[in-house]
């Protein structure tokens, strides 16, 4: 402070400074154009701002203008004419009556320099202008130190930018590998400038190596390495703090051991970060640079923000990795361990995990031996991607077994099952389709509950779909009282494979389960003949369009005209009023007759065993049992019986010219080479045997 009593203070004899000196001293020069005249005077600062001389410049406008680059003597006109029009507020300052505007000037040497105007218009009383006063500055730096600004800006945001998007990125990222894949196949890391990667996950306190960075850098006995060892990852897990190399020299004092084996690779600088989650070391990464000195404190930043990023997805990635293993191994434990071997046909199957959600779901497939040489071929889907799903589908898959295995008709064994799974506490529904198939006739019973139809792929290479009636899904259809599931008939000859699968294989975004369908019977059309490799390629095509829920596979090929046991027989129940179950006999019959060489009576069998099913079902309160067998012996035989529960024996009697009944035993007994009538309990078996020459086909 100044001491008042030692008097007023010395100044200066140009204190204050004249607004010239003011001017002159901060680099800006005045100018003062007076319109009616067309003079336009510049004092000295301004002429060399402008790079005139007194020589060079004769006081007018004109003069000036020559030293504007093409179109910038327009466009400051234009900026000038709207602050004298009174239009105000030209250019990119002044007030009602002024402007400001930045325009270049070529100077002597032909370079360019930026300059900075402003000016303010003087009125006489009518408004009419006639001056402008006004400065002009040199504004090169000015817009220099704006455009690095803008750049510096627009630099931060593309690097945050970066990471950001490597941030969203890793948010889907659901394996260890996709975190990899993220970092090295995105524009990350070209954008933060590395041009490799290194990654190790720490385990028991050794870190695995994932990520090796560039091609050539493996440096062999880093595959695994311990956290006390000499690395640049062991010492950033043990610190829990980032290491930023700054240089090629900074890397080879610091880390003597590795720097030899990876000089060659041109490496500058290098940032190593511990990937740290819920406070833990889980592993670090390492960005290696080839042409960066040094890291600023905003690349630090964004180096510690972008490994944090990479942490919280390892750490999710690692987790998913450890559940798949633990959801698939209870899948597979759910499923067969083994699919036995089944004369007379080749079988395949396969099951492949959802790829979104826990890797789990409730397709199962099963191979179920049957009497008589018959098989159960099961394929189904229990609601949902979950462990309750895979539960749920294990205790099913069991009773379904337990249930064919008992001997139920395919009906029934859907009907119970569903019953089960309606009183399990559960609100899981599945869908399925159970087929039991005769390999010796090659009749196949299909049922089918809620789920797809299944295709034939015949021996020429040809797919068809199978329609086939069906049921509501299981646990629905007892839920609602509708149990009763209709029964499919079809004949599989030798070399055909009967396709079962999930929908998983058909469902595609955006598309209908028709066009699906029609998908897949190209697929399986266009496949190999092998089974095995057919099985592949079906769940090859849905990992390649991207399938999101899980697909099981069950493909069965009837080997050729499998003739059994020697005195093996075929049975079929025939219930009253079941048409299903008549039709399904005679589909069992017409097979067998042509599986087992009787080809050249197979008219007559049919004939007769049509008339004999008909009498049992017209005379009779309950259903029949309808048997087919080939007799062992020197002579082949074929023979046919219906069993029914009436005591009463049927006979042949004269029909009369107008009557009907009686005709059927007729026609029997001319068709027949032997037939009888044999008691059995409260019942009897009404039979007819054929003398057949010809010889089953065997396996080609």
């Amino acid at each position: 402070m100044v001491d008042r009593e030692a008097g007023p203070p010395s100044l200066p004899d140009d204190w204050p400074a004249k607004p010239e000196l003011s001017l002159s001293l901060n680099g800006m020069g005045c100018f003062d154009w007076d319109i009616g005249s067309g003079l336009l005077h510049l004092d000295g600062v301004a002429l060399e701002i402008l790079d005139l001389t007194d020589d060079d410049y004769d006081g007018t406008r004109a003069k000036l203008l020559e030293r504007l680059p093409p179109g910038e003597g327009d466009r400051l006109d234009a900026v000038v004419g709207e602050a004298l029009s009174g239009g105000g507020g030209g250019g990119d300052g002044g007030g009602e009556d002024g402007y400001g505007t930045y325009f270049r000037v070529r100077r002597r040497d032909g370079t360019l320099r930026w300059t900075h105007s402003q000016g303010s218009v003087r009125r006489d009383g009518n408004g009419r202008p006639r001056r402008l006063i006004g400065i002009v500055r040199d504004a090169t730096q000015e817009l220099a130190d704006s455009m690095a600004r803008l750049e510096l800006d627009e630099e931060r945001r593309r690097r945050t930018t970066v990471v950001e998007g490597a941030t969203a990125a890793l948010a889907h990222a659901r394996t260890v590998q996709d975190v990899i894949d993220v970092l090295k196949h995105s524009d990350g890391l070209e954008h933060l400038g590395a041009t490799s990667l290194v990654m190790g996950l720490l385990d028991s306190g050794r870190i695995h190596l994932v990520a090796e960075g560039p091609t050539g850098s493996f440096v062999p006995g880093t595959r695994v390495t311990r956290v006390d060892e000499e690395y640049p990852m062991s010492e950033v897990i043990r610190t829990l703090s980032p290491r930023f190399i700054e240089s090629a020299d900074d890397f080879a004092l610091s880390y003597s051991g590795l720097w030899p084996h990876i000089s060659h690779l041109g490496i500058t600088s290098a940032a190593y970060l511990p990937l740290v989650a819920q406070g833990r070391p889980i592993g670090a990464v390492g960005l290696l640079y080839g042409d960066k000195i040094g890291f600023t404190t905003e690349d630090r930043n964004l180096l510690v923000a972008l490994g944090s990023s990479i942490a919280q997805s390892l750490q999710r990635a690692v987790l998913f990795e450890q559940e798949h293993d633990l959801a698939e191994g209870l899948q597979q434990a759910m499923l067969p361990r083994r699919i036995p071997a089944v004369p007379g046909a080749e079988i395949a199957v396969r099951y492949r995990s959802a790829r979104l959600g826990r890797d789990i779901g409730g397709d199962w497939y099963d191979i179920v031996p049957l009497p008589g040489g018959r098989v159960g071929a099961v394929i189904g889907d229990v609601q949902g991607h979950d462990t309750d799903a895979a539960a749920v589908m294990g205790q099913l898959r069991i009773v379904l077994r337990a249930y064919a295995a008992e001997g139920h008709t395919p009906a029934t064994v859907m009907a119970r099952a569903s019953v089960f799974l309606h009183e399990l506490d559960t609100d899981r529904f599945a869908t399925c389709v159970y087929a039991e198939a005769d390999l010796a006739t090659g009749v196949v019973r299909v049922v089918r509950a809620g789920h797809v139809d299944p295709m034939i792929r015949d021996t020429d290479g040809s797919c068809r779909r199978l329609p086939a009636e069906g049921g509501l899904p299981l646990g629905l259809s007892a839920e609602f009282g509708r149990l009763d599931y209709p029964v499919n008939t079809v004949e599989l000859d030798p070399g055909q494979t009967l396709v079962l699968y999930t929908d998983g294989l058909v469902e595609i975004p955006g598309a209908d389960l028709d066009q699906g369908m029609q998908r897949l019977a190209g697929l399986i059309a266009g496949g190999p003949r092998d089974l095995q490799e057919l099985a592949d390629r079906l769940c090859e095509a849905v990992d390649e369009r991207g399938g999101e829920d899980d697909v099981a596979v069950l493909l069965l090929r009837r080997r050729g005209a499998y003739a059994g046991r020697t005195g093996g027989k075929l049975q079929q129940h025939v219930g009253q009023g079941d048409p299903e179950a008549l039709s399904s006999a005679r589909h069992m019959v017409r097979a067998a007759v042509r599986a087992w060489g009787a080809g050249d009576r197979s008219d007559d069998v049919e004939l007769v065993v049509d008339e004999l099913m008909t009498n049992a079902l017209t005379h009779t309160d309950g259903g029949s049992i309808v048997t087919v067998r080939v007799l062992p012996g020197v002579e082949r035989r074929l023979r046919l019986e219906v069993e029914d529960r009436s005591s009463a024996l049927p006979r042949i009697r004269d029909a009369g010219e107008s009557g009907v009944s009686g005709r059927g035993l007729v026609l029997v007994d001319a068709l027949s080479d032997e037939w009888g009538v044999e008691s059995r309990g409260s019942g009897k078996c009404v039979w007819s045997e054929f003398v057949i020459s010809g010889r089953p086909e065997r396996d080609g």
